[in-house]
């Protein structure tokens, strides 16, 4: 059984081997370069004696090259054949990988009792699941980014070695997950990525062979020899993929380039909208959101105004010894009337109470008692909520409330009809 040399040697593109067996579409070689799918990793592309390579596969301890289903098989065990590896994709892989490896070391750096839960890399971006005792907000992923890149520029080397699953697992601060990283462990030994400190690839010592490695993960991939091949690391995105778990999105070489573009792009555009410098666009912001507020909150008070003088223009009936104002109101939301029918109640000072039944689609019915009504007026005990009551048993819906205030929702009846039989109970 032959496992990939791509891990190893992630920087080979071309090599020979004898074809081991074929089954249809499947091709076993005696040895291969070709990386197959495993722990979030795609699997290479390229082709075997120019047969394209649609996909490559671990089974059975084995390496599998699945070929082009549309294309004629004409390979048989015993051929020499030459495996081309697509140099672009297997380059953006190792990048991606690595730098899978240097966000969650700059994870390691602002977040409590850290966990690795899995990663994936997509042709537009690459996924890093964390477990974290808090959720990462806006400021760290500012902070992942902005670490993350310093790691890219201080050109740090990236080794990789074989160590016992005992070994592996002493290793000081190692991300270490067997359920994401099966890739990484065979027959008992565990192959580690270190970023930083110890050796390069080559096993030639680092420049400070006793500073602290940057990330140290179990790890089956392929990777580049140093952190400066990665290129700029943009991250888009976070979300909650279950508890505990915090998802990083990021971008790195071209896709990352573009989204920087993007977000200045849109930053410039933002700060010509607001006649300010990009700099300035937080004070900016802020203060157009202060602006924003008291506007909003001087439309809800007229809004307020408008509707109290609606109120009032309410017709008033005799219900029970008690002097009610009773209408319909159209535009308005059941919570929006609390204020507005107090208001109106104490803009009179001989009326009890009011009813405003709400137009259009969803009838509903509002309430208000007058605190010096909210008792036994003539021969009426007034609760706002019994009459609430009152009116959806008979008009159906339901709701409720306290004494001085109510309101029913779900009538089934025309709001006029809703008032008139207000007037009349």
């Amino acid at each position: 059984m032959t496992a990939s040399r791509a891990p190893a040697e992630p920087t080979v593109r071309e090599f020979e081997a004898t074809v081991d067996r074929v089954d249809g579409r499947e091709v076993v070689l005696d040895e291969t370069y070709f990386y197959p799918e495993s722990g979030g990793q795609p699997a290479d592309r390229g082709t075997l004696d120019g047969h394209l390579v649609d996909d490559v596969v671990e089974r059975d301890g084995a390496v599998v090259h699945v070929l082009d289903p549309d294309a004629a098989v004409d390979l048989a065990s015993g051929d020499e054949v030459t495996g081309l590896i697509d140099d672009a994709f297997r380059t953006y892989c190792a990048r991606a990988h690595t730098a899978s490896h240097v966000l969650y070391g700059a994870a390691r750096r602002i977040a409590d009792d850290l966990g690795y839960a899995g990663f994936d890399i997509s042709e537009t971006k690459v996924r890093v699941d964390l477990t974290t005792a808090e959720p990462l907000d806006d400021e760290d992923l500012i902070e992942l980014e902005r670490l993350a890149n310093r790691a890219v520029w201080d050109s740090l080397p990236v080794s990789w070695a074989t160590h016992s699953a005992d070994e592996a697992r002493d290793i000081d601060g190692i991300a270490f997950n067997t359920k994401t990283e099966e890739g990484a462990m065979r027959g008992g030994a565990v192959r580690v990525v270190t970023v930083g400190g110890g050796a390069d690839a080559g096993g030639d010592p680092a420049a400070d062979p006793d500073a602290d490695p940057w990330d140290v993960a179990a790890c089956g991939g392929t990777h580049v020899e140093n952190t400066a091949e990665i290129g700029p690391i943009a991250v888009l995105d976070r979300s909650n993929p279950g508890e505990g778990e915090t998802r990083v999105e990021f971008a790195v070489g071209p896709t990352a380039i573009d989204e920087f573009g993007a977000v200045h792009a849109a930053a410039l555009d933002a700060a010509t909208t607001l006649d300010a410098r990009v700099g300035d666009l937080p004070d900016a912001v802020s203060r157009l959101r202060e602006e924003a507020d008291r506007l909003e909150a001087d439309l809800r008070d007229a809004r307020g105004e408008l509707l109290a003088a609606r109120l009032r223009e309410f017709p008033t009936a005799e219900v029970g010894g008690a002097r009610w104002a009773i209408g319909a109101v159209d535009d308005a939301d059941p919570n929006d009337l609390r204020e507005p029918a107090t208001a109106a109640i104490e803009a009179d000072g001989d009326l009890d109470a009011l009813a405003a039944v709400g137009t259009g689609d969803a009838p509903f019915v509002v309430v208000a008692v007058g605190d010096a009504a909210s008792g036994d007026v003539g021969d009426t005990e007034i609760g706002a909520g019994e009459v609430v009551g009152a009116v959806t048993d008979e008009f159906g819906g339901g709701g409720g409330g306290g004494p001085t205030f109510a309101q029913g929702g779900g009538l089934d009846a025309d709001p006029e009809d809703v008032a008139a039989w207000l007037r009349e109970r």
